[in-house]
Protein backbone atom coordinates (compact mmCIF):
# COMPACT_ATOMS: atom_id res chain seq x y z
CA UNK A 1 0.00 0.00 0.00
CA UNK A 2 2.70 2.68 0.77
CA UNK A 3 4.72 1.48 -2.39
CA UNK A 4 1.54 2.20 -3.92
CA UNK A 5 1.47 5.48 -3.12
CA UNK A 6 4.78 6.54 -3.29
CA UNK A 7 4.44 5.63 -6.99
CA UNK A 8 1.23 7.70 -7.43
CA UNK A 9 2.78 10.82 -5.67
CA UNK A 10 6.00 10.04 -7.84
CA UNK A 11 4.11 9.71 -11.11
CA UNK A 12 1.72 12.60 -10.43
CA UNK A 13 4.74 14.78 -9.67
CA UNK A 14 5.82 13.75 -13.55
CA UNK A 15 2.88 14.40 -15.21
CA UNK A 16 2.66 17.85 -13.47
CA UNK A 17 6.02 18.73 -14.49
CA UNK A 18 5.58 17.49 -17.72
CA UNK A 19 2.52 19.58 -17.95
CA UNK A 20 3.89 23.01 -16.91
CA UNK A 21 6.43 22.50 -19.99
CA UNK A 22 4.41 21.84 -22.22
CA UNK A 23 2.37 24.66 -21.46
CA UNK A 24 5.55 27.03 -21.00
CA UNK A 25 6.86 25.27 -24.43
CA UNK A 26 3.26 26.71 -26.12
CA UNK A 27 4.42 30.22 -24.95
CA UNK A 28 7.92 30.14 -25.67
CA UNK A 29 6.90 28.91 -29.06
CA UNK A 30 4.58 31.50 -29.96
CA UNK A 31 4.20 31.70 -33.84
CA UNK A 32 5.81 34.87 -34.55
CA UNK A 33 8.13 34.32 -32.18
CA UNK A 34 9.33 36.15 -28.69
CA UNK A 35 12.26 38.65 -27.72
CA UNK A 36 14.03 38.69 -23.91
CA UNK A 37 16.64 39.90 -21.92
CA UNK A 38 19.11 37.80 -20.18
CA UNK A 39 21.98 37.41 -18.03
CA UNK A 40 24.49 34.52 -18.04
CA UNK A 41 27.02 33.71 -15.24
CA UNK A 42 29.37 30.58 -15.28
CA UNK A 43 32.88 29.67 -14.55
CA UNK A 44 32.96 28.38 -18.15
CA UNK A 45 31.41 31.55 -19.80
CA UNK A 46 32.11 34.33 -17.70
CA UNK A 47 29.33 36.64 -17.19
CA UNK A 48 27.28 38.41 -19.89
CA UNK A 49 23.92 40.48 -20.49
CA UNK A 50 22.28 40.92 -23.79
CA UNK A 51 18.71 39.98 -25.77
CA UNK A 52 17.54 37.28 -27.23
CA UNK A 53 14.88 36.48 -30.12
CA UNK A 54 13.33 32.90 -30.48
CA UNK A 55 11.24 31.81 -33.32
CA UNK A 56 10.83 27.99 -33.18
CA UNK A 57 14.14 26.62 -32.81
CA UNK A 58 15.76 29.70 -34.63
CA UNK A 59 17.55 32.31 -32.23
CA UNK A 60 19.58 35.90 -32.86
CA UNK A 61 21.16 36.44 -29.06
CA UNK A 62 23.09 39.63 -28.90
CA UNK A 63 25.63 39.98 -25.40
CA UNK A 64 28.07 42.02 -24.15
CA UNK A 65 30.57 38.81 -25.62
CA UNK A 66 29.35 39.23 -29.48
CA UNK A 67 26.20 37.71 -31.60
CA UNK A 68 24.86 35.00 -32.25
CA UNK A 69 22.51 34.10 -35.45
CA UNK A 70 20.90 30.47 -35.74
CA UNK A 71 18.25 29.83 -38.82
CA UNK A 72 17.62 26.12 -36.93
CA UNK A 73 20.44 24.75 -39.02
CA UNK A 74 23.73 27.01 -39.28
CA UNK A 75 24.69 28.61 -36.31
CA UNK A 76 26.95 32.26 -37.19
CA UNK A 77 28.85 33.62 -33.57
CA UNK A 78 30.83 37.04 -34.64
CA UNK A 79 33.35 37.73 -31.79
CA UNK A 80 33.25 41.34 -31.33
CA UNK A 81 37.05 41.54 -29.91
CA UNK A 82 38.51 39.39 -32.52
CA UNK A 83 36.01 40.70 -35.52
CA UNK A 84 35.56 37.13 -36.82
CA UNK A 85 32.32 35.10 -37.62
CA UNK A 86 32.68 31.57 -36.83
CA UNK A 87 30.03 29.45 -38.76
CA UNK A 88 29.16 25.97 -37.77
CA UNK A 89 26.07 22.98 -37.43
CA UNK A 90 25.97 23.31 -33.18
CA UNK A 91 24.78 19.90 -31.81
CA UNK A 92 21.85 20.53 -28.85
CA UNK A 93 24.39 20.76 -25.98
CA UNK A 94 26.13 23.61 -27.88
CA UNK A 95 22.81 25.32 -28.79
CA UNK A 96 21.39 24.23 -25.12
CA UNK A 97 24.61 26.28 -24.11
CA UNK A 98 23.40 29.37 -26.07
CA UNK A 99 19.92 29.43 -26.45
CA UNK A 100 18.30 29.12 -22.80
CA UNK A 101 14.85 28.57 -24.28
CA UNK A 102 16.06 25.78 -26.22
CA UNK A 103 14.62 23.10 -23.18
CA UNK A 104 11.45 23.45 -24.58
CA UNK A 105 12.74 20.83 -27.52
CA UNK A 106 14.82 18.48 -24.78
CA UNK A 107 12.65 17.78 -22.24
CA UNK A 108 10.22 15.27 -24.15
CA UNK A 109 13.50 12.69 -24.79
CA UNK A 110 16.04 11.75 -22.33
CA UNK A 111 15.12 13.74 -19.39
CA UNK A 112 13.09 12.75 -16.09
CA UNK A 113 11.20 15.53 -14.93
CA UNK A 114 10.28 16.63 -11.29
CA UNK A 115 8.68 19.87 -9.93
CA UNK A 116 8.48 21.32 -6.45
CA UNK A 117 6.01 24.70 -6.04
CA UNK A 118 7.39 28.08 -4.51
CA UNK A 119 4.98 30.97 -4.68
CA UNK A 120 4.80 32.34 -7.12
CA UNK A 121 6.82 29.59 -9.62
CA UNK A 122 6.87 26.58 -10.54
CA UNK A 123 10.85 24.87 -10.43
CA UNK A 124 11.19 21.68 -13.04
CA UNK A 125 14.09 19.93 -12.20
CA UNK A 126 15.13 17.81 -15.47
CA UNK A 127 17.80 15.36 -15.22
CA UNK A 128 19.01 13.26 -17.93
CA UNK A 129 18.42 9.42 -18.46
CA UNK A 130 22.23 9.08 -20.18
CA UNK A 131 25.74 10.20 -18.52
CA UNK A 132 26.74 10.53 -21.25
CA UNK A 133 24.28 13.93 -21.92
CA UNK A 134 25.55 17.33 -22.91
CA UNK A 135 23.69 18.64 -20.25
CA UNK A 136 22.92 16.27 -16.94
CA UNK A 137 20.73 18.27 -15.12
CA UNK A 138 18.34 21.84 -15.52
CA UNK A 139 16.54 23.31 -12.99
CA UNK A 140 13.97 25.88 -14.24
CA UNK A 141 12.06 28.45 -12.70
CA UNK A 142 8.53 29.09 -13.83
CA UNK A 143 5.92 31.84 -13.25
CA UNK A 144 2.90 30.50 -12.66
CA UNK A 145 0.73 32.79 -13.77
CA UNK A 146 2.01 33.67 -17.28
CA UNK A 147 4.36 30.42 -18.12
CA UNK A 148 7.53 32.47 -18.47
CA UNK A 149 10.46 31.24 -17.54
CA UNK A 150 12.43 33.62 -15.94
CA UNK A 151 15.74 31.06 -14.36
CA UNK A 152 17.38 28.45 -15.99
CA UNK A 153 20.13 26.95 -14.63
CA UNK A 154 22.17 24.04 -16.40
CA UNK A 155 25.00 21.51 -15.16
CA UNK A 156 27.57 20.62 -17.84
CA UNK A 157 30.13 18.46 -17.20
CA UNK A 158 30.95 19.89 -13.37
CA UNK A 159 29.84 23.25 -13.94
CA UNK A 160 26.71 24.99 -13.67
CA UNK A 161 25.30 27.76 -15.63
CA UNK A 162 22.72 30.37 -14.21
CA UNK A 163 20.58 32.59 -16.74
CA UNK A 164 18.03 34.87 -15.64
CA UNK A 165 15.61 35.96 -17.93
CA UNK A 166 13.61 39.11 -18.06
CA UNK A 167 11.19 41.55 -20.11
CA UNK A 168 9.64 38.44 -22.12
CA UNK A 169 7.78 39.67 -25.34
CA UNK A 170 5.56 37.86 -28.13
CA UNK A 171 6.92 39.48 -31.29
CA UNK A 172 6.36 38.84 -34.96
CA UNK A 173 9.75 37.97 -35.57
CA UNK A 174 11.25 38.18 -39.65
CA UNK A 175 13.35 35.09 -40.32
CA UNK A 176 15.94 37.20 -41.83
CA UNK A 177 16.77 38.51 -38.48
CA UNK A 178 18.24 34.42 -37.43
CA UNK A 179 20.78 34.98 -40.49
CA UNK A 180 24.40 36.10 -40.87
CA UNK A 181 24.40 39.49 -43.03
CA UNK A 182 28.05 40.09 -44.39
CA UNK A 183 27.36 43.09 -45.49
CA UNK A 184 26.84 44.11 -42.13
CA UNK A 185 30.27 43.32 -40.90
CA UNK A 186 32.47 44.14 -43.99
CA UNK A 187 35.64 43.60 -42.06
CA UNK A 188 34.76 40.50 -40.16
CA UNK A 189 37.19 37.35 -40.97
CA UNK A 190 34.72 34.78 -41.87
CA UNK A 191 35.93 31.20 -40.14
CA UNK A 192 33.90 28.08 -41.69
CA UNK A 193 34.14 25.40 -39.12
CA UNK A 194 31.39 22.99 -40.64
Amino acid sequence: MLFGMLFFVTASYGQTAKSVLDKTASVVSNKGGVTASFTISSKQYGNSTGTISVKGKKFYANSSAGIVWFDGQTQWTYVKQNEEVNVCNPTPADLQAINPYNFIYMYKKGYNATMTTNTPNYVVTLKATNKNSGIQEMVITINKQSYVPSQIRMLQGKQWTFIQVSNFKKANLSDSIFRFNPKAYPNAEIIDLR
